[in-house]
């Protein structure tokens, strides 16, 4: 599954457009290299997020095309 639509399933991120534009800004990074919006999510990556002065860091353990509220919680683990 791509990253900006993995942002949008599990609820990290609100609108794929938004992740998308985090993406193209270098603002997110996949296993400590700055990640596209077409990477490929695996299951183990980590993903870290800078959002102005806010980093956060989210270890994927599924990747699921669709996810309810109540289970979209279960796709990441926050670091």
């Amino acid at each position: 599954m791509r990253l900006d639509k993995y942002l949008k399933v599990s609820r990290i991120i609100k609108r794929r457009t938004i992740a998308n534009e985090v993406c193209d800004a270098k603002h997110v990074t996949v296993n400590g290299k700055v990640a596209r919006a077409s990477y490929e999510v695996k299951v183990g990556d980590i993903i870290e997020i800078q959002m102005g002065s806010n980093l956060t860091k989210y270890q994927v353990l599924a990747v699921s095309e669709y996810a309810t509220k109540e289970n979209a919680s279960t796709m990441f683990k926050v670091l």
